[in-house]
């Protein structure tokens, strides 16, 4: 049952805290200025905290009444991503990155500082029966850190019975919060594909066989894989992003390089884009007497896809948070990518949006150089995860 009081939240703290990160970000896998300012902040409010899990990863636990790390209870994980970006932030406030390069463009600053919100009602409150495991993951931009931390042992030495995550969403004005059944994010695969010809001067083209009109025409193609290739209705996404070739006008070069990713809802679509990928670069290259190679790069996400018990609860917990009419259950999905879906994959769970606009209006867009974390959000982020940890246990409960 909740108190008639809830406990109290030092907002100042919280926002300095979440501001003193943004001015220092720190890239994947180097989370350890990050990492230390967490286990400070914990252990403040007397909570251990595990480390070395996908190398900067850590894991807090807390426990209920009468519960302990040899009674653990049914347990809950929440997750926070503390990874910067690799770019230049273009804002001129306080708090802007000191480090060049380097910028929190994509909110994590703000998820993690909602958590060790969490953490704060959670352990100023500890009636519940079970064990709130805190999940503070490293390199969510490109680097995997759910699945090295997974491999590390997360759900081996922490076992949950379900996992959540939020991500700030700045198409929602602040206030509004969504989450739906099924993908809510796409899977995302990198591709390059090296077209090989013969090289030679560019004044005998007749004596080469030139790489770079050849790669032309596999770009031209590709782009019916999507547009008449998928169900309409099943979203899918190809762009090429770079192509690489040469080294000076009068010289055809021996080969070229496209690179590109490839997003998707659903497996069966992932593959056929993955599959469409090795046949037409393959003979449009044999077309024009050159070859092709696909390289499917690793390191790609699987579609972040909501548990439908998971995703629905998580729905009644945002309608109590901030209302019927702020809370929408039916988000259409992104074409961006996230690894929690790796966890997802493995425990029972779900993945939700808080708005993150400004005056009611959508806000600067995720890995821009003007975007900040909406500070409004650290109350509302911090009261929603205490909220659904106590609603999680109680619904244990009544089963």
């Amino acid at each position: 049952m909740f108190l008639d009081k809830e406990p109290t939240l030092n907002l100042n703290r919280l926002v300095a805290f979440r501001r003193d990160l943004h001015m220092h970000p720190e890239l994947r896998y180097e989370e350890n200025r990050t990492a230390e300012k967490i286990v400070d902040f914990l252990a403040a409010l007397n909570i251990p905290v595990v480390g070395g899990l996908g190398m900067t990863g850590m894991v807090a636990s807390i426990h209920g009444r009468g519960r302990s790390g040899a009674d653990p209870g049914p347990a809950v994980g929440i997750r926070a991503d503390m990874d910067a970006l690799p770019m230049q932030e273009r804002n001129r406030f306080g708090h802007a990155s000191k480090h060049d390069g380097r910028m929190h463009a994509c909110g994590h600053d703000g998820h993690t500082t909602m958590l060790l919100g969490a953490a704060e009602l959670l352990a100023g409150n500890r009636d519940f029966d079970g064990t709130v495991h805190l999940i503070f993951q490293p390199a969510e931009e490109g680097g995997a850190g759910a699945r090295a931390m997974m491999d590390d042992g997360l759900f081996d030495k922490f076992p949950c019975q379900a996992v959540f995550a939020l991500h700030n969403w700045p198409a929602l004005a602040q206030g509004k919060m969504g989450v739906r059944v099924g993908p809510i994010m796409a899977a995302a695969r990198m591709f390059e594909i090296i077209v090989r010809g013969k090289g030679g001067h560019a004044a005998l083209p007749h004596t080469t066989i030139d790489p770079i009109p050849v790669a032309c025409f596999i770009v031209a193609q590709l782009q019916t894989l999507v547009s008449r290739g998928t169900d309409p209705l099943d979203s899918a996404v190809l762009t090429v992003g770079r192509i690489d070739s040469g080294t000076s006008p009068n010289i055809v070069p021996d080969e070229a390089r496209i690179l590109g990713t490839c997003r998707t809802l659903t497996q069966e679509s992932q593959q056929f884009l993955i599959d469409g990928l090795h046949r037409i670069s393959s003979h449009v290259a044999e077309a024009h007497f050159a070859t092709a190679e696909v390289v499917m790069r690793s390191g790609g996400y699987p579609s972040t896809t909501n548990h439908r018990n998971e995703a629905m609860f998580m729905g009644d917990v945002m309608r109590e948070m901030v209302g019927d009419d702020n809370a929408h259950t039916d988000v259409l999905p992104a074409m961006t990518a996230e690894d929690f879906g790796f966890m997802l994959e493995d425990v029972p769970g779900a993945y939700g949006w808080i708005g993150n606009g400004t005056d009611n209006q959508p806000g600067v867009g995720l890995h821009n150089p003007g975007y900040d974390f909406n500070d409004h959000n650290l109350d509302l982020g911090a009261r929603f995860w205490d909220r659904l940890a106590r609603r999680w246990f109680e619904s244990r409960a009544q089963r």
